[in-house]
C-alpha cells in the first residue's frame, strides 16, 4: 500500500512542492521537472517512511519538519560541477587579478576577497584559490574566499576537500601534484586538496533569497549556472543583491548559458558572462 502511494506524484502535490521550493530558494520548477522531483523526493519518502507526497509536504511545512525541509532543498538543488568548469572564466580571473590586487591599497600584502555564491561540492572555490595562487607565483597575499550553497549535503563534501579520480580529469597533472594529496589504502584513487588551498576557503550555508552577507565587499563574485533555475523577477533580485556585495570596480561572473539581458541592474557588461560594478 505504502509503495503504491509513494509512486504517485499528483498534480496538486507537485504544485504545492513547486511553490514551496520557489518560495524558499527561488528555483522555478516547471512542469517538465515533475519527474525529477518525483525521483529525488521519492527517495526521501522511502527513507522517512512517508505515506505519500502529500504526507511529506504536510510534514516539511511544520516546525518539526524544518530539518527535512533542508534535506528536500538539498535533494532538488544538487547540480553538476567540476574543477575549472568554463575555463575561460579562470583565464579572465588571472588577467584581472593584477589590477584588483594593485587597487586593494595594501602594498605590502595585496588583499583580495572572493565569493563563490553557488559553490556546490567545492570544485569552483578550490579552482579559484588555485588559479590565484598560480597567478601570484608564490608572493605573499591576503586572499579569502567565501563559498556558499543552499545545500548542506554538498557543503559537507566541499569542506572535506576529497574527490575521486574522475573529478580530477580536467586538472593538469602538474597542478594535481602541487595542490592535492593522493590517497592511500582505502582512499586510493582519491585526492584531497592541500591545506595551503583549503585554508583560504570558508564554507557556509547561504540561500540566495536572503539578504547578502554584511560587513564585507567582494572584489570578485562567481554566481554561475544557478540563475537559469530562477524566473526574471528572482534573477533581478539576486543580481542586485550580488551587486550590493561587490566593491566598486568588482567583477561578477555568471554561467556561459546565462545573461543579465532584460534585467534591471547596475552592472557594466564587459564580455559574455562577465560584468563589472
Amino acid at each position: 500500500m505504502g509503495a503504491a502511494m509513494e509512486s504517485e506524484l499528483r498534480p496538486v502535490d507537485f504544485e504545492k512542492i513547486r511553490r514551496l521550493i520557489y518560495e524558499k530558494c527561488g528555483i522555478n520548477l516547471h512542469e517538465g521537472k515533475k519527474e525529477l522531483v518525483k525521483a529525488r523526493l521519492g527517495k526521501r519518502l522511502r527513507e522517512g517512511n512517508f505515506r505519500s507526497f502529500a504526507h511529506y509536504y504536510n510534514y516539511v511545512v511544520t516546525e518539526e519538519g524544518a530539518d527535512e525541509l533542508v534535506r528536500m532543498i538539498d535533494s532538488i538543488s544538487t547540480n553538476l560541477t567540476y574543477f575549472f568548469r568554463e575555463d575561460s572564466h579562470f583565464q579572465k580571473l588571472a588577467a584581472i587579478l593584477p589590477n584588483l590586487l594593485a587597487a586593494s591599497g595594501n602594498k605590502g600584502t595585496p588583499r583580495l576577497r572572493v565569493w563563490s555564491a553557488a559553490c556546490s561540492t567545492g570544485e569552483e572555490p578550490y579552482s579559484i584559490a588555485i588559479k590565484i595562487r598560480e597567478t601570484m607565483e608564490g608572493r605573499s597575499d591576503d586572499v579569502k574566499i567565501l563559498a556558499t550553497d543552499v545545500s548542506t549535503s554538498v557543503l559537507k563534501t566541499a569542506e572535506s576537500g576529497i574527490y575521486n579520480a574522475e573529478k580530477m580529469k580536467n586538472i593538469p597533472a602538474g597542478l594535481v601534484r602541487k595542490y592535492f594529496q593522493s590517497g592511500v589504502g582505502k582512499w586510493e584513487g582519491h585526492f584531497r586538496v592541500k591545506n595551503s588551498i583549503r585554508e583560504r576557503v570558508q564554507f557556509k550555508r547561504f540561500n540566495l533569497m536572503q539578504p547578502p552577507p554584511q560587513g564585507v565587499k567582494f572584489d570578485v563574485i562567481f554566481c554561475r549556472n544557478v540563475m537559469i533555475y530562477f524566473d526574471k523577477q528572482t534573477q533581478t533580485a539576486v543580481v542586485n543583491g550580488l551587486c550590493d556585495s561587490l566593491a566598486a570596480g568588482g567583477y561578477l561572473f555568471v554561467g556561459h548559458s546565462e545573461s543579465l539581458t532584460g534585467l534591471n541592474h547596475r552592472l557594466k557588461y564587459i564580455e559574455p558572462s562577465v560584468y563589472r560594478k
